[in-house]
């Protein structure tokens, strides 16, 4: 059975029930993770002993918020549209990420999943040897790409075909506001003296890329280039941490098999879709242990 037989599958009333989002357990998730942030963050400023390691678990708190503004791109965390714009810029400006830039990027990426030259995600290449897997894992290329993106969109460079042409001018809004609120945050840091931002989030999104990197290369990684998503993408079987800090994102084959079903209904349809997955892993570091085995030159 591929995806498009399962979902057929299902009775309107499953569909129904799959597709339920919700305020409340959106707000009280989110709750969570930025109030994790928040911990993390006063344990830093009033330097606890071993805050620099505290600064390791602020950043993978910080870079796992591209769960949740992935999320906010189809708009399922929150019944509340707004809810979902808002909370998705908030991420978009901690990552350097642009929200509506994103959105179209992954709808691109879901609409040809796994089909060279029509998914975007697959125009910067999995990594093939050992040197580019530890260049991917530092999450180097990533910033890169992030700040290309920023100034690219803020000069009105959108040439991707994902970007619809009455929606250009929106981007290039949305990057420039983005770079203003960069150079603001900037000039107070240099007025006041501070380096406060650097050791609350700038420094620890740094460490914390390479655990996303890790995270990120086992959704599609050795993948088939095929368009059934049972086989095209992975489900990752983890613990309830990680499941919650990714916003239940490991159930990746079962997202992609109906984006619509909101992070806290993803574990219901992995109930259902679980004896017709065709690709998954039991844990990362075990993704990883086989990728880099198998996988690399």
């Amino acid at each position: 059975m591929d995806h498009k037989a399962f979902l057929t599958s299902l009775s309107a009333a499953q569909r129904d029930d799959l597709t339920t989002r919700s305020d409340a357990k959106g707000l009280r998730h989110l709750v969570g993770h930025w109030g994790a942030i928040a911990l993390c963050l006063n344990l830093i400023l009033f330097k606890v002993p071993l805050w620099q390691a505290i600064m390791v678990v602020q950043g993978v708190l910080l870079v796992f918020l591209f769960t949740l503004l992935h999320e906010t791109s189809h708009k399922t965390p929150f019944a509340s549209g707004w809810i979902n714009d808002v909370v998705g810029h908030i991420c978009g400006f901690v990552l350097f990420l642009p929200s509506n830039w994103f959105r179209y990027f992954h709808f691109a990426h879901h609409r040809f999943t796994q089909i060279p030259d029509k998914d975007p995600e697959m125009e910067a290449p999995k990594p093939q040897s050992r040197g580019e897997y530890i260049r991917h894992v530092s999450g180097i290329p990533v910033w890169i790409s992030h700040f290309k993106t920023l100034i690219g969109n803020a000069v009105g460079a959108q040439h991707a075909d994902y970007i619809p042409t009455a929606r250009r001018g929106k981007i290039k809004t949305e990057a420039r506001l983005y770079l203003a609120g960069y150079t603001l945050l900037l000039g107070l840091s240099i007025w006041l003296d501070s380096t406060v931002l650097i050791y609350i989030w700038l420094l620890p999104i740094l460490l914390g890329q390479p655990f996303l990197r890790l995270y990120l290369l086992a959704e599609h990684g050795r993948c088939p280039t095929v368009a059934n998503m049972f086989e095209n993408t992975r489900t990752t079987f983890t613990n309830r941490l990680v499941r919650a800090i990714a916003w239940n994102m490991p159930f990746h084959t079962e997202h992609h098999t109906y984006p619509s079903v909101p992070f806290h209904k993803l574990p219901e349809l992995h109930v259902l879709a679980k004896p017709h997955l065709m690709v998954s892993e039991d844990g990362y570091a075990e993704f990883n242990k086989n990728y880099i085995r198998e996988a690399l030159d």
